[in-house]
């Protein structure tokens, strides 16, 4: 393996500090690439090819459990462990997290809070039981975008979302009304927010209010109260919003298309057990 790692990376650094580093002679590597490959190096090779053709399918942004799980799908026989040691060895790797910093909850002075109702139960038997929502910012160069989203707990599929240039209760509003008609919620519907004052507005509680569903909201500080929505939004950073977008143009674009091309319908879930939300959702159920 340390030979096959030389080889991989000979046109980034010397192959002589290559193996001063790795413990090995410079006659062994090069009589080690003079001969055929073994038929475990061979299969291997192939293994890094199907493993380098599931990272860019996935934009680049699966880890080893992942590619492991589109691996398996596909017929694939091979160990977790070893994909793993394979992606280390060829560089290849998940996109890192960036940073967030802008603050998007701003309390309303003498806003009635709802109760928390949810209490960080993150898990539903069907559709349509528990919704969480929340706003998250979009860089640009043209400033700021604001994204709100919906998620059901049960599938973890974003039911609605809207943007726009103003963090407001027009905002939330659009995002709640796309999800009431893709999913026609039954009256008793939980959603859980945070207590920004978009969340807590006459507006938006009215709007609740008329499809019978039941507010529930974090406590003040409290980040884990609403943990899953904050996971999405930090996967989205992660694999569709990694640098400033151009333009808001651009960045509408781009985030529709992960959302509903790529999110909801193709990227592997592991609280799923390795399926998509649409996958997951068209499951029997029992």
């Amino acid at each position: 393996m340390r030979y096959a790692f030389i080889s991989t990376h000979e046109g980034q650094y010397s192959v002589k500090r290559m193996c001063q580093a790795l413990g090995v002679k410079r006659s062994g590597y090069y009589a080690w690439r003079g001969r055929p490959a073994s038929l475990r190096e061979q299969a291997n090779q192939a293994l890094v090819t199907e493993i380098q053709t599931a990272h860019q399918a996935s934009r680049q942004t699966y880890g080893s459990p992942r590619i492991h799980a589109v691996l398996r799908r596909k017929g694939v026989v091979c160990g977790r462990k070893r994909v793993a040691r394979l992606m280390r060895i060829h560089g290849i790797s998940a996109r890192r997290r960036r940073k967030r910093y802008p603050v998007t909850t701003q309390r309303q002075l003498g806003a009635i809070a709802a109760p928390n109702w949810l209490n960080q139960e993150f898990s539903a038997t069907a559709p349509n039981q528990k919704w969480v929502t929340d706003i998250t910012y979009i860089d640009t160069a043209e400033g700021w975008l604001y994204l709100a989203s919906v998620l059901d707990l049960y599938s973890r599929m974003v039911v609605g979302w809207a943007m726009g240039e103003h963090i407001d209760t027009t905002l939330v509003e659009a995002a709640w009304k796309m999800a009431v008609l893709r999913r026609n919620p039954p009256s008793g519907l939980l959603l859980h927010s945070d207590q920004g004052s978009q969340f807590t507005s006459q507006t938006y509680q009215q709007a609740l209010a008329a499809q019978e569903c039941q507010a529930s909201m974090s406590r003040v500080g409290n980040c884990y109260d609403n943990a899953v929505m904050e996971s999405f939004f930090g996967t989205l950073k992660m694999e569709c919003a990694t640098r400033q977008f151009a333009s808001h143009t651009q960045a509408r674009t781009q985030i529709f298309e992960y959302i509903e091309a790529w999110y909801n319908r193709q990227r592997l879930h592991s609280s799923l057990g390795y399926l998509s939300p649409e996958e997951f959702e068209l499951l029997p159920r029992h």
